[in-house]
């Protein structure tokens, strides 16, 4: 019964922690100047936040199967992530978007 319990507290602030962190990366989306380091915050924040919702998921779940297939979800996305980041970056620059500098203001 107190593992049980453990294992529902962890799994809870796994879930919390990702839900931060998908606040953070909102935050950062519409906070910051320009496409690069929104596309920084979106990144790295958002892919941080995945794995902890997952994992806490995966503490939740009936079988392993279940919790493996969910974890096998965050190289996936982490794979998606980097390949439209580095292809809207690519466009960004293209498009002569330059990057945001303090003495730009």
């Amino acid at each position: 019964m107190r593992s049980a319990t453990m294992l529902e507290v962890a799994s809870a602030a796994l879930l919390l922690l990702g839900g931060f962190f998908y606040f953070a990366g909102t935050v950062g989306l519409l906070r910051f100047p320009d496409v690069y380091t929104r596309l920084h915050a979106l990144a790295k924040v958002d892919n941080l936040g995945l794995g902890c919702v997952l994992a806490g998921l995966a503490l939740q779940a009936d079988s392993l199967t279940v919790a493996i297939k969910l974890l096998l979800i965050w190289p996936l996305a982490l794979a998606a992530s980097a390949g439209v980041g580095y292809a809207i970056a690519r466009r960004a620059e293209a498009l002569g978007i330059r990057p945001w500098r303090k003495e730009d203001q």
